[in-house]
């Protein structure tokens, strides 16, 4: 409705232009019917008594015909002084019409000029300023809001799968805006604000535009971004013109994009410019939130992967009421997302999108878009007629690993290092009752730098994780560093990947989650602020004696220690499978454990047996 109030808005571009073309019609339809005739002419008319009516001036002569001449009616000559048209006349000199110009064409040859600069000037500082970035400077104080009606996104709830506590949420918000007497019957209110918070790829924004799909209201989206620019005080103004902009169009939707880039938390010391002018436009939208009535049909939606930045006054009760969070799918979510990419791609009938989904933990809605597309190339490249489950686990390896760089040329002495390396990972794995499964094993080197890897994948979902299972992960990092000492009597640069991992966990384990008896259960390291899902970039923080300080440093080279001697104890008793794997595996250049027997789980040892040779090393 606004938009089209703008449409309909009075523009002195359009009066402008109505008015030129009014005074060129005017100007044809005089020059149409008035002839334009020599001096002679007319004295030779005047003797014929043809001439009607005379209006003279001091420069010219004009009137009627009686009859139509050559179709014209009327007719204009010059004025010229009968003396001086005699003396020329002796010379047989002809003297013509010539027109003064009206005040009319005097004004349009200011005027014309002029219109024809301003829509030059109009046209091209557009498109400057577009490419610049800077919007318009008529507009600068304008929402940018994109709305959307009902199917204009192409996104419904039935294309959103994975998330399905989410979508019930949020399916709540739009039988409100289509019911609102039926909630309202016993006093209850729809949140104003709703938050999705989620690690990135989980489909937050893909949730919004479903609701757009599905409410059949009015649905504007924006980003946090677009907020703010180079202006003072544009974002305070472009928060005022959304939310006027949603009042007129209510019930309506509006979505907020990255609401982090708008709502970072206020610092305690007065910031400079662009700090201020952030501060500026998160109090205009706290002003805007404690403003409008949830009632008339405005419900705000916000998706943030950041929500621990926001300002506390934000998430508040009565502005963003309701926080929804969106995570990583489980083994049955990241099924049904298969399932819902895979409606546009050719799968083999074979392909288990059950068995997929299984070897994709962690991954996000975004991520397993990606590996349906992936193994879509795979297959188109190979020049399949469908997919295969070939295809999948091939693009499983390259979202995980990157792509094979087969340029990449070792010698023989650097490829049967890494053999026995990878060799050392899948056989200390499957040792381990409680390690992941091998999938694979390849010494093909990869894009990410990997000179080969070993892939595993877990069979379910897992959310706590034990000590002697974390210890067991460390001594799989560790396989490959005591592969190489046990064969070739020293280790290589070829393992400070898996000795940073092994690190990481022993430090995480004496330090936040109190798994070391000599220090006890307390924490150490404060669990700071952080990306969703992600650690990069963490401080730490150290508010702990020297003494204490030192016990932990000892806890953490236990841990890898013992992890180490696991490792070169189980390849020990099971040099020969070692040995064999690696040279099959020079040979072949990747393993599965169909391939290569000693790979698969039955081939596992007794943990008692391990742990005996543990102590006994």
């Amino acid at each position: 409705m606004a938009q089209m109030n703008r449409k309909h808005a009075f523009n002195l571009g359009y009066v402008l232009i109505a008015f030129a073309l009014v005074t060129a019609l005017q100007l044809w339809l005089a020059a149409s019917r008035t002839a334009v005739i020599g001096y002679g002419e007319f004295v030779t008319y005047l003797h014929d008594r043809q001439i009607a009516s005379v209006s003279v001036s001091d420069t010219e002569v004009t009137g009627s015909f009686r009859t139509p001449v050559n179709g014209k009616t009327e007719f204009v000559a010059v004025r010229v002084d009968p003396a001086f048209a005699e003396e020329l006349a002796k010379y047989d000199v002809q003297i013509t019409g010539a027109r003064d110009q009206t005040w009319l064409s005097t004004l349009l040859s200011w005027i014309l000029p002029i219109l024809v600069f301003f829509a030059l000037w109009s046209v091209f500082f557009r498109r400057f300023a577009e490419r610049q970035g800077l919007g318009g400077l008529v507009n600068v104080g304008k929402s940018r809001a994109k709305v959307y009606v009902e199917r204009q996104t192409g996104v419904t709830f039935a294309d959103v799968a994975g998330v399905d506590e989410a979508k019930a949420e949020l399916q709540e918000v739009v039988s409100f805006l289509n019911d609102r007497d039926r909630y309202g019957r016993l006093g209850a209110r729809i949140p104003k604000g709703i938050l999705l918070v989620g690690p990135p790829g989980t489909g937050k924004t893909l949730l919004a535009r479903a609701i757009a799909g599905e409410a059949g209201v009015p649905f504007f989206s924006i980003s946090g971004s677009e907020f703010v620019e180079m202006f003072v005080g544009v974002g305070a103004a472009r928060v005022r013109d959304l939310f006027e902009q949603a009042r007129q169009a209510a019930p309506c939707i509006i979505f907020i994009d990255e609401l982090d880039a708008l709502g970072r938390a206020r610092s305690a010391v007065s910031g400079f410019g662009g700090n201020d002018e952030k501060e500026q436009t998160l109090n205009q939208l706290l002003s805007e939130l404690d403003g409008f009535d949830p009632t008339v049909g405005i419900v705000l939606l916000a998706a943030t992967n950041r929500p621990e930045i926001l300002d506390p006054a934000l998430l508040r009760s009565g502005r963003f009421d309701r926080q929804i969070v969106v995570d990583r799918p489980e083994r049955a979510g990241r099924a049904q997302i298969l399932a819902v990419h895979a409606r546009k791609v050719k799968l083999d009938p074979s392909v288990s999108l059950d068995d997929i989904a299984g070897l994709t933990p962690g991954f996000t809605g975004a991520d397993l878009a990606t590996l349906v597309n992936e193994a879509a190339i795979i297959a188109t490249r190979r020049g399949g007629e469908t997919i295969s489950a070939a295809d999948f686990t091939a693009a499983v390896e390259r979202i995980v690993a990157g792509a094979e760089r087969r340029t990449r040329v070792m010698n023989a002495a650097e490829r049967t290092r890494v053999a026995h390396h990878e060799m050392g990972h899948a056989l200390v794995a499957v040792s381990l009752p409680g390690a992941d499964p091998v999938h694979k094993v390849t010494i093909i080197p990869r894009s990410v730098g990997a000179l080969g890897f070993t892939l595993q994948r877990p069979t379910e979902d897992r959310f706590l994780i034990t000590l002697p299972e974390l210890k067991e992960r460390m001594a799989v990092l560790m396989g490959g560093r005591a592969a190489e000492e046990l064969i070739f009597g020293e280790a290589s640069t070829g393992a400070s990947d898996d000795l940073a991992k092994v690190t990481d966990i022993a430090r995480e384990c004496v330090m936040r989650h109190g798994m070391d008896e000599r220090i006890g259960a307390v924490v150490l390291e404060e669990k700071t602020l952080r990306f969703l899902g992600d650690r990069r970039g963490e401080p730490r923080s150290r508010d702990f004696s020297e003494d204490t300080a030192r016990e932990a440093d000892l806890a953490i080279r236990r841990l890898v220690a013992e992890a180490r001697a696991t490792a070169t104890a189980i390849l020990s008793r099971r040099r020969a499978d070692l040995e064999a794997g690696a040279k099959l595996l020079l040979e072949r250049e990747s393993l599965t454990p169909a391939d290569f027997p000693p790979l698969k789980r039955s081939a596992a040892e007794p943990v008692a047996q391990i742990a005996a040779a543990v102590s006994h090393g």
